[in-house]
């Protein structure tokens, strides 16, 4: 069976309007023929490690489906989901939604709310950043929201300091529209070819006007605040207001290419560099045999990840675990858990507990909850 052709009209990539056999003297690509084109993880939101929602969201930066950052700085309240909500016949079955339950319609200078994602400067050596051969870079990515209006992306570059921003706008509430845009080459500021933050797109959700107060910066430049989202529309203005995104892909080049579907193996694997959870599957899941209890009131165990992570994990998250250092005896509880080894494949916790017994042999398990697990972050 042939392979579903592409031909490039000059402005964008469009499927062939039947299967040929000879292709010669057309610009044409099969699909997925080219991987890897997408520099983002995880942009049709399948995974999502750390549950499916998020509500009463404030301030920080949080997290609902892997590698998607969703930062607030006093700008409303809201609640991040994964939904199982998507443009209807585009292949994606997640979108990321963000959900205001709190309004605030008049921000102070300095409030935000935004969703982005933090790319690493050696996956990003390809787009020759800062050389005379820098490439363009375009996005694509459907959004829906109840409010129409002017939305900013800023593309920005954190090993210079420079930024570049684009509007978009949403024409009709509630509706799933495909939006592409495309960022000019720089030929100012290489990237680090190392794994720390390089280069990452901002979606802009609302803004004080720090961040309102002078002229979009539309083509690259030296950061500043006041260029980065002149013209949003205030998405906080208003509980039960939405906005969706799903799709979304960031590529070299001036042209949007159909979305880089990958399997939910290969999506699992890319997110686990940055965050891994072990999940309970029932009350007493044993999460890792390689433990000892060293005292009555501790234990440590290794925990063997399926892929090495970017960095040597930062923090450890747990809920309901416990320590079991007597196979006919009880799980006893843990109060406090912290990286004793921090290591990128095989990172050592050192538990509190009670009621150990030194020298035991212990296993780390869910404490007669389903609800329990432990994850590893080694986020940018």
């Amino acid at each position: 069976m042939a392979k579903q052709a592409y031909v490039y009209s000059g402005t964008d990539w469009v499927p062939l309007a039947s299967e040929v056999t000879n292709l010669s003297g057309y610009q044409t690509k099969a699909l997925n023929q080219f991987p890897y084109r997408n520099l983002l993880i995880n942009g049709d939101m399948q995974v999502a490690q750390r549950g499916t929602s998020t509500a009463s969201i404030t301030s920080g930066s949080n997290y609902v489906v892997d590698r998607w950052k969703f930062q607030v700085n006093t700008q409303g309240t809201w609640t991040m989901s994964q939904e199982t909500d998507a443009p209807t016949g585009s292949g994606f079955r997640n979108s990321t939604k963000v959900l205001c339950t709190t309004a605030d319609a008049s921000p102070a200078s300095g409030d935000y709310v935004l969703l982005n994602q933090t790319l690493e400067g050696q996956n990003l050596q390809v787009i020759k950043k800062g050389t005379a051969a820098a490439e363009q870079l375009t996005l694509s990515f459907w959004v829906k929201s109840n409010v129409t209006g002017t939305y900013i992306v800023e593309l920005r570059d954190q090993d210079n300091t420079r930024q570049v921003s684009k509007s978009y706008t949403i024409s009709a509430s509630a509706t799933w529209e495909k939006k592409t845009i495309t960022f000019p080459a720089d030929t100012t500021g290489t990237l680090d070819n190392d794994n720390n933050l390089s280069l990452f797109p901002i979606w802009w959700l609302g803004a004080g006007s720090n961040f309102t107060s002078g002229t979009l910066a539309t083509t690259w430049a030296s950061g500043t605040d006041a260029n980065k989202a002149v013209g949003q529309t205030n998405l906080a203005s208003a509980i039960n207001n939405y906005w969706q995104i799903t799709g979304v892909q960031l590529e070299i080049g001036d042209t949007a290419t159909p979305f880089e579907f990958k399997s939910a193996e290969d999506e699992l694997e890319e997110c686990a560099r940055y965050y891994y959870r072990f999940t309970a599957a029932a009350a007493y899941t044993c999460f890792t045999l390689s433990g000892i209890s060293y005292q009555s009131t501790g234990a440590v165990a290794t925990f063997p990840l399926a892929t090495p992570m970017r960095t040597e994990p930062s923090a450890v998250e747990y809920a309901n675990i416990g320590v079991q250092d007597n196979l006919l005896g009880g799980v006893n509880s843990v109060s406090a858990a912290s990286l004793d080894s921090p290591h990128r494949l095989n990172p050592q916790v050192a538990f509190t507990s009670s009621g150990l017994t030194a020298t035991r042999p212990a296993r780390i398990m869910a404490n007669n909850n389903s609800s329990a697990y432990i994850g590893f972050s080694a986020e940018l």
